[in-house]
């Protein structure tokens, strides 16, 4: 954050009067703001006046306005913006509905480190407390849910409040800052500043903290000390190398090193996954052989990843073989929050990495025996699926279109089956490719954040991997697309079903499917996107035009909507079960497990006691 003693030229128009909507437009177009997701109403109408009368006196700089279905969308939209871009995502609604519609969006880039600013109307200063039409407790709500939240009772600090959210949701672990806008603070008569923030000390400081923290010479000779004693060292990287734009300098570290890769679900596309070095996904439903990697590793090297349950589901047994743990992270409050370590720093990844490549310039360690048996780990232990039957089966249509894309597509997800076979068999060569809702698990994502990534990335191509319970959710977003004219190609995977719900029924209720067998319902996708305005809206039933029809999707010059019947049995393998360990994974029928004899052999004399954990 710039502080504000900090010497800047003067902005133009410092000392003009305007009115508060007028100061709110003129602060997000000095952020650089050029996309608005939002929806209208009562209590925001001077702000969404002023973007109207933004554009008309700006013809050549106008700010993007893109209306929803609703709220969540235009929230989901402002977080898939973010997630491609890498820029602080914009989203501007009204009051009470509107602005409790966006609870579930902001508390899914709080879980996933997204920043996001969303303005929210409210009613006049003098009805807040009154019940009055429209109104809801906005800054209680919100303030479980954000990194922060401001409600604007003093007029004058208005343009410095929203100039300082952009700060606050960039900075450190980046998140999601709602700002809370009476209507009569948007009408208030001022003069505009044309500079200034709020002052926050302490987070000041923290930042200021942040910023200057590197990895010092006695830190990098101790982390370079354990990596010498180490024979099958593992790097486990998180979605904090994407947030912190480090994938580079991990790619660089890897291979610098020779040291092997898994990653988060997050993290995926901080590798280039066609590396010999990426390992992929670990986890729940990583990869069998990144699992294993995990469990046979001597070191594990953490990079912006927070050992959640979905990996760690049982914790003292994840890296059981781990003689040490070293951790980077931006939070201090994520070191040694679930697991122990024996290295830690805070900071930012990008920097700490580059330090540490810095100081390991002389670093002559040979890893290649364990790369070796991680290649055969991968060779033996790939992913596979059913490949007879006359049925589609999802593994396949996704392999086929990643290699359509060649990996350069955005690919988004909603949440389930088909989120995990699109993390498992898409290729991913460059970061920010990846978009899905990972600690949340916020079903209907997928579609309002491919909107919301197509307008980052308007040259891109644009895919929503999705379900059929997912796209339910946000359907109507499906309109959005095609009154913006925004070519997200849309491929819904339909099983009939809620497909992990019904795998777990599968697994652990004895088939009781309840409430997830969606097989009597009437809905019918195709037309729902004809209707909608979709020219290509297809279904796809039978194997033998997969390619041809998968080829006419992409290439679709505007949106595309693909309807795939899949193996409504077609399960999610690998599967570690909720509180298990590694050693306790589930392979399914078509991934080979590994036998006892194929794991290396550990010295258990070299682990200081002290260091089991």
């Amino acid at each position: 954050m710039k502080r504000a003693t900090e010497k800047r030229p003067k902005h133009p128009l410092a000392g003009k009067s305007m009115t508060g909507a007028d100061m709110i437009l003129q602060v997000l177009a000095d952020e650089g703001v050029d996309t608005i997701f939002g929806y209208s109403g009562g209590a925001i109408l001077p702000t969404y006046d002023a973007v109207f009368r933004y554009n008309q006196e700006h013809p050549k700089k106008q700010v993007r306005l893109i209306v929803p279905a609703n709220e969540q969308g235009a929230c989901f939209m402002a977080a898939g913006y973010a997630r491609a871009s890498g820029r602080v995502g914009m989203c501007i609604v009204t009051s009470g509905p509107g602005a409790t519609n966006c609870v579930t969006p902001i508390r899914d880039c709080m879980a996933d480190s997204i920043p996001v600013v969303l303005i929210t109307g409210q009613v006049p200063r003098q009805a807040i407390g009154s019940d009055a039409f429209q109104e809801a407790p906005v800054f209680s709500v919100m303030s479980a849910c954000a990194k922060h939240v401001f409600l604007v009772s003093n007029e004058k600090e208005l343009e410095a409040t929203v100039r300082t959210a952009f700060a606050i949701a960039r900075s450190g672990r980046p998140g999601p800052v709602v700002i809370d806008v009476p209507k009569d603070v948007q009408n208030y008569l001022g003069e505009f500043q044309g500079d200034g923030y709020l002052r926050f000390r302490g987070y000041e400081k923290r930042q200021a903290a942040l910023s200057a923290s590197r990895v010092t010479k006695e830190s990098a000779a101790s982390f370079f000390k354990m990596l010498a004693h180490s024979k099958r060292p593992l790097i486990y990287a998180g979605g904090g190398v994407i947030n912190s734009n480090a994938s580079q300098e991990l790619r660089t570290f890897s291979k610098r090193f020779g040291i092997p890769v898994v990653t988060t679900l997050m993290g995926i596309g901080a590798m280039d996954t066609s590396s010999d070095l990426c390992l992929n996904m670990l986890g729940m439903h990583g990869t069998a052989y990144a699992n294993y990697a995990v469990e046979d590793c001597d070191f594990l090297i953490t990079v912006g990843a927070r050992f959640d349950d979905r990996v760690a589901g049982k914790p003292a047994e994840f890296a059981p073989n781990a003689r040490n743990i070293a951790h980077i992270d931006i939070d201090a409050a994520e070191i040694g929050k679930v697991k122990s370590v024996t290295w830690a720093h805070t900071g930012d990844a990008k920097i700490a990495l580059q330090d540490l490549l810095h100081a390991g310039k002389n670093f002559a360690g040979d890893f290649s025996p364990w790369l070796r048996h991680a290649q055969n780990l991968k060779k033996k232990h790939a992913l596979n699926y059913k490949k007879t039957g006359d049925l589609l089966q999802p593994q396949e249509i996704i392999h086929q279109l990643s290699k359509l894309t060649k990996g350069r597509a955005i690919v988004t997800t909603g949440v389930g089956q088909h989120q995990m076979w699109a993390a498992q068999y898409s290729e991913f060569v460059e970061p920010r490719t990846w978009i899905t809702s990972g600690s949340m698990g916020t079903m209907g994502f997928g579609l309002p954040a491919a909107i919301g990534a197509q307008c980052a990335r308007p040259d891109a191509v644009v895919i929503d991997i999705d379900g059929d319970g997912s796209l339910r959710m946000n359907l109507g977003e499906l309109e959005t697309m095609t009154t913006n004219d925004i070519p997200v190609k849309v491929l819904l995977l339909n099983n009939l079903g809620d497909g992990m719900v019904r795998q777990w029924q599968n697994l652990y209720f004895g088939d009781r499917f309840s409430g997830s067998d969606k097989s009597m319902h009437k809905k019918d996708f195709v037309k729902a996107a004809e209707a909608d305005g979709f020219t290509f809206a297809r279904r796809l039933t039978g194997k033998s035009d997969v390619n041809a029809v998968l080829k006419a999707f992409i290439d679709h010059k505007g949106p595309a909507f693909l309807e795939v019947m899949i193996d409504p049995n077609a399960h999610v393998y690998p599967m570690v079960g909720p509180g298990l360990s590694y050693k306790d994974m589930i392979t399914g029928e078509y991934i080979t497990p590994r036998a006892d004899d194929e794991t290396p052999v550990h010295d258990k004399t070299e682990v200081p006691a002290s260091a089991m954990f």
